[in-house]
């Protein structure tokens, strides 16, 4: 007699029971005092929601909430055509500080095949816009920032396709960008459209980089997240913090997947680095 499997994956079931304890109040969840650069990934939707109502607004509204130092916005302009960017970026400033990256070739788009880069306080040292390889348009912006806080971060904002065959392509195309050795402190995040896991993720393709993969985190979709299909993973041990979905009612119903966001905090690999060194300088010695 052959042992009967559960109707109901696991992941969703727990994300049934998580559901039941999400806040449901207006405002984003209260944590420590922020230590560091606040980073966070988001893809909009078009300005979409759950309720299939467009409303850049609101999605500027989630945007405010979240309150990072930088963000990277994916689906920020219309797909097709003259590819018009959707949110009032000039406003956005306005309230929250957050400037786009500036690009090159770009005119009534907010960002490059979608990828928006916003940041508050820095300076831009430099900017590729990559094309990615696969049957949908999809694209990468990699934006090096100096910090107002001090040290340089490099940022790669990706929306990986729809196909795996096409992720697995685009994946190495980014590995073979950065190269396994690079010493610049590197953050990839986005919407990596990849859930799956074992040989035949695309996911293990970045690991020769940013080294094993962090906890999943289910972001989508928003209304019952159990899919961790949004993902921000750095080049260095120490350089991320745990990364956390912001879960509001607001967020649940302006895009169909959820913010994720992690503190950056460049002290803490300089640290490691040094103590690194100090101990090879001890080897040496002895």
């Amino acid at each position: 007699m052959h042992k009967k499997k559960d109707s109901i994956p696991a992941n969703i079931l727990a994300s049934l029971k998580k559901r039941r304890r999400r806040p449901e109040t207006s405002h984003a969840p209260r944590g420590s005092a922020k230590v560091g650069t606040l980073i966070a990934s988001y893809n909009v939707h078009k300005c979409v929601g759950a309720d299939r109502r467009f409303d850049p607004e609101r999605t500027s509204r989630v945007i405010h909430e979240i309150d990072a130092d930088v963000i990277a916005l994916q689906e920020a302009d219309t797909r097709f055509g003259e590819r018009m960017g959707l949110l009032d970026l000039g406003r956005l400033e306005r309230e929250t500080g957050l400037t786009p990256v500036p690009l090159s070739g770009v005119n009534k788009a907010h960002g490059w095949h979608g990828n928006v880069v916003l940041f508050k306080k820095g300076m831009v040292r430099d900017v590729h816009q990559i094309k990615l390889p696969g049957l949908e348009p999809r694209g990468a912006l990699v934006a090096e920032i100096d910090l107002e806080s001090g040290g340089a971060l490099r940022i790669i904002a990706a929306h990986l396709g729809l196909l795996r065959r096409s992720r697995a392509q685009q994946a190495r195309m980014i590995v073979d960008i950065l190269g396994s050795k690079d010493e610049t402190p590197t953050v990839l995040l986005g919407d990596l459209n990849e859930w799956r896991l074992g040989d035949r993720s695309s996911l293990n393709t970045f690991q020769t980089v940013f080294g094993p993969l962090p906890p999943a985190v289910p972001s989508f979709p928003s209304g019952l997240p159990v899919l961790a299909l949004d993902r921000i993973m750095g080049n260095r041990r120490g350089l991320v913090s745990t990364v956390e979905v912001h879960d509001t009612p607001l967020a649940r119903m302006a895009s169909d997947h959820l913010p994720i966001k992690a503190m950056i905090d460049l002290t803490k690999i300089e640290e490691t680095a040094a103590d690194l060194a100090a101990q090879a300088a001890a080897r040496l010695r002895t």
